[in-house]
C-alpha cells in the first residue's frame, strides 16, 4: 500500500494520514507551458538560510510552491505562521494534516526579524487552519503584524487568512491590527467543495472577505482559485462575479498540480489562451487587479501586484 510521505523533513510517518489509503490518483503529462526554474542559486541559499535559522515554515516549501526558485531568488518567502501541520485534510494541499502543537509565542518576533533582515518592501503572511484554537489562531496572526510593524516599519504586510469558521470575533482582530491586504482564498468554485475543500463553506468564505472590507474600506481584499479540478467555465464566471458582489479587489486564478497521486486529480490542463479570457472576463466585472496564468499563485509576485493594486486605486480616486 502506497503513503503519502514527508519528503521534505525525511519524516518516516506519513504527510497526510487521511489520504495514505485512497487509491492512486491518473497522472495527465504536463505541457509545454508548465516549466519552472529549479532552485538553487546563491540568492535562494541565502533566503533558506535566514527561514532555516529563524526556525520558521514557508508555505513555498510546504505546499510544494512551483516557483520557490524564482521567489525566493528574489529573497520573497510567504511566512506560514503557527506551525506546519493543519487541522483539515483539503484534498488539493500538501500541507501536513494532524494535530498541531502549542502556540510558539516567539514566532512573532523571529518573522519580524527574518523580514527586517530580508529586507522585504512587501511580505505576505499565512496559516495553517487551526480548528483546535478558540479563535483559530486570529491573535496570532495580529501579534505577527505588530511585531512587523515595529521590526520593519516599511514593509507592507498582506495576510492570507484561514477561513475562521465558526470563530466569532476573529475576523475582526485581524482586521484591527491593520494589514496592508487581507486575502482569503476561495480555492475552487462551490460545485467541488465537497470533494476539494471539505472542511470549509462556500459562501462563509464569501462572506468573510465582505465582512473584511466592511470592516475597513482602506483595506485591499483579495481571493484566488485553481483551476484543472473539474469546474466549467460558467462556474468560474459565476465566481468572480460573487467576489465582486462582497467587493474583492484582486483575483488571481492558477493551474492546479497536484502534488501527489493521493491527491485531488488533475483534471485537465488549462490552456494560456483560457487564462488570458478568464483575466479578460474579470476586468470587465470590475476587479482592480486580475492575475491569471498556468503558474500564478497567491503570493507570486505579491510586492508588484501591491504596488499596482495601489496606483489602480489612486486612479480611480483621482478620476
Amino acid at each position: 500500500m502506497a503513503l503519502v510521505l514527508d519528503l521534505l523533513n525525511r519524516d518516516p510517518r506519513p504527510r497526510h494520514p487521511e489520504k495514505a489509503n485512497r487509491p492512486d490518483q491518473p497522472v495527465l503529462r504536463k505541457p509545454d507551458w508548465i516549466r519552472v526554474k529549479a532552485p538553487g542559486s546563491a540568492q535562494w541559499a541565502a533566503t533558506n538560510r535566514i527561514v532555516k535559522e529563524h526556525k520558521l515554515s514557508t508555505v513555498c516549501e510546504e505546499a510544494g510552491c512551483p516557483n520557490i526558485g524564482e521567489c525566493w531568488e528574489k529573497k520573497h518567502a510567504t511566512f506560514m505562521i503557527m506551525g506546519d501541520v493543519c487541522t483539515r485534510a483539503c484534498a488539493f494541499c500538501n500541507v501536513k494534516t494532524g494535530i498541531p502543537g502549542v502556540l510558539d509565542a516567539d514566532e512573532p518576533a523571529r518573522v519580524a526579524d527574518a523580514v527586517a533582515k530580508l529586507g522585504l518592501n512587501h511580505v505576505v503572511i499565512t496559516s495553517v487552519d487551526r480548528d483546535d484554537l478558540a479563535d483559530g489562531g486570529a491573535e496570532h496572526f495580529a501579534l505577527t503584524i505588530r511585531a512587523l510593524r515595529v521590526s520593519a516599519p516599511s514593509t507592507t504586510i498582506e495576510v492570507l487568512t484561514p477561513d475562521f469558521l465558526r470563530k466569532e470575533g476573529a475576523l475582526e482582530r485581524v482586521v484591527a491590527a491593520k494589514p496592508d491586504v487581507f486575502n482569503h482564498n476561495l480555492e475552487t468554485v462551490a460545485s467541488k467543495y465537497l470533494s476539494v475543500r471539505p472542511g470549509a463553506r462556500y459562501f462563509h468564505s464569501l462572506r468573510l472577505l465582505q465582512r473584511a472590507k466592511e470592516l475597513d474600506a482602506s483595506l485591499f481584499t483579495k481571493s484566488g482559485i485553481m483551476v484543472g479540478l473539474g469546474e466549467e467555465r460558467n462556474e468560474v464566471v459565476q465566481l468572480m462575479d460573487d467576489l465582486r458582489s462582497a467587493d474583492v479587489d484582486f483575483l488571481t486564478i492558477g493551474q492546479y498540480l497536484a502534488p501527489s497521486r493521493k491527491h485531488h486529480p488533475v483534471v485537465r490542463f488549462v490552456t494560456p489562451e483560457e487564462f488570458k479570457g478568464f483575466e479578460t472576463i474579470a476586468y470587465t466585472k470590475g476587479f482592480a487587479l486580475v492575475s491569471a496564468s498556468p503558474l500564478t499563485r497567491s503570493s507570486h509576485h505579491a510586492g508588484e501586484d501591491f504596488a499596482k493594486l495601489r496606483a489602480a486605486r489612486h486612479s480611480l480616486l483621482s478620476s
